[in-house]
């Protein structure tokens, strides 16, 4: 079996130098490698080529720190169903099912075949999210219960369906696709540049400037220049961290007020609202919109931004590690936390969990130590992580990482200060090299990033793939609340926050 080695670090890679297999080769090699915990499928798409579909594999390797990729072809009169590769590996599942239900290709044997987000543009037009197939149990004993798909708060929609005996959930079965927005179908028909970045940024409004470095990144490699300079990364970095502060504040204070612990609730609020008016201070925007394009940035760091960054980051810490001092003292938040909503390692590996969720639970997959870009390759980086697994582990880890990002963003701007800001301005009009793949890993705040773009033979893009950290994860939700009261469903939802809209795209 033929795999092309690359990393994460390097440039776009030519459709031609990619090797092609033959399926039953792909399904033995993929489905052997996936049986190392240190392998799981960062992405796995087709793509319409050459009258036919060519399908694309990325197998993460953290061991290696390298991303694998081969391919097959399927045309498109073929009808025999394919083995899939989710019977045996359930990681899988999300990439086999999208594949199906966009281009209507049958794998066989798979014990997960039902759409994942009904777009638009699926193979099978008579299907509808609103005769979805739940899962269902006999038993007199038993009974459903139904939350969503339109929800009290301002979440996105989505369907939970608990089987129950009694209060105790037996099994949750998660249902999304109720506003699929099309988006990678908008950015793979314009060759406007910056709409397309502001399409990225917008994936997930909490994972803006996520979103937006994966994207530059990838169609950075596709430019066929070297990586844009150093600076320029390092800015990308910190902006990076201050989301991932952001975002582990307000979780924190989400968890609390679910369990009507009203003081760490307003207290994480305020510094919440601390670090995003920090980036608002940046770039104009308090989720970092508008900060990153390509090849450059209309909001360059300064002294007085970084100093700025510096004093506001240091009260946070400070204000937090109060907070977080007496939240590991509350009787009834331990109450609640402890030993709920476990989930282990093995469980986390065999659905190929990814980021904080998996750290939690001693599976450590962090995108800046594995699969290092720009000022990670340099930085001396240790992924923070817990083995518990439950929803105090979690929120315990967001705070390890609060403190470590206050860290590494001192690492950066000291790096900075010493080699200069960038003055590199934005540019929307180089052409993309043809007929190539390029990739990018993002460690966002939630987890693994992936943004993976093809060309065509005038350099146009002929796909563009997104795979959010929340694909991997939500099946972690479920696994979660097995055997647990269904009242404590909200707390274990909160500690994983997994993205809606961007898993519906």
């Amino acid at each position: 079996m033929h795999w092309l080695t690359t990393y994460n670090h390097e440039g776009g890679i030519p459709l031609a130098d990619i090797p092609e297999v033959s399926y039953p080769e792909f399904h033995g090699s993929v489905c052997a490698r996936l049986g190392d915990s240190s392998c799981h499928i960062a992405d796995y798409f087709a793509v319409e080529q050459d009258g036919g579909l060519r399908f694309f594999c990325l197998l993460a390797d953290d061991r290696a720190g390298s991303v694998d990729i081969t391919s097959f072809r399927y045309g498109y009169y073929d009808d025999d169903p394919l083995p899939s590769v989710t019977a045996l590996r359930p990681q899988a599942h999300p990439f086999e099912r999208q594949i199906a239900e966009r281009y209507g290709i049958k794998f066989e044997d798979n014990p997960w075949d039902k759409p994942l987000r009904y777009p638009f543009d699926r193979f099978n037009k008579e299907t509808s999210i609103d005769g979805y197939p739940f899962y269902t149990i006999e038993g007199d004993a038993l009974h459903e219960v139904n939350v969503g798909p339109i929800h009290a708060g301002i979440i996105e929609p989505g369907a939970f369906r608990f089987i129950c005996n009694g209060e105790k959930v037996l099994h949750l079965e998660i249902s999304l696709g109720y506003q699929h927005r099309g988006i990678l179908n908008l950015i793979t028909s314009t060759p406007n540049r910056l709409r397309q970045t502001v399409l990225a940024e917008s994936i997930a409004g909490d994972t803006a400037v996520g979103h937006s470095t994966a994207y530059v990144t990838a169609i950075e490699k596709l430019y066929g220049q070297p990586s844009p300079a150093d600076l320029l990364a390092y800015e990308r970095a910190v902006a990076l961290e201050l989301e991932r502060i952001a975002m582990h504040i307000a979780d924190t204070g989400a968890l609390c007020m679910d369990i009507g612990y009203q003081l760490g609730q307003v207290a994480c609020e305020a510094l919440r609202t601390v670090v995003i008016n920090t980036m608002l201070c940046w770039c104009g925007n308090r989720f970092g919109k508008g900060l990153v394009r390509p090849s450059g940035t209309r909001y360059p760091l300064t002294p007085e931004t970084a100093a700025m960054i510096r004093t506001n980051l240091a009260e946070v810490v400070r204000r937090y590690t109060e907070v977080r001092e007496d939240l590991k003292s509350a009787p009834s938040l331990l109450a609640r936390f402890e030993d709920c909503g476990v989930v282990g390692r093995e469980q986390m590996v065999t659905i190929g969990a990814v980021g904080m969720a998996a750290r939690a639970s001693a599976l450590v997959r962090d995108i800046r130590a594995t699969h290092p870009w720009g000022p990670w390759r340099e930085v001396p980086f240790a992924a923070e992580n817990k083995r518990q697994g439950d929803v105090m582990a979690r929120l315990m880890l967001r705070g390890r990482e609060i403190f470590a990002s206050a860290r590494y963003i001192t690492v950066l701007l000291d790096q900075l200060e010493q080699t200069g800001y960038t003055d590199r301005r934005p540019c929307y009009d180089i052409a993309l090299r043809p007929r190539t793949l390029a990739y990018s890993l993002i460690e966002g705040w939630r987890g693994e990033i992936c943004h993976c773009a093809v060309t065509d033979s005038r350099g146009n893009l002929a796909a563009f793939q997104v795979t959010d950290p929340s694909v991997h994860n939500w099946l972690a939700l479920a696994l979660a609340v097995r055997g647990e009261g269904i009242s404590d469903f909200p707390i274990n939802n909160k500690s994983f926050n997994l993205s809606y809209c961007g898993h519906d795209l």
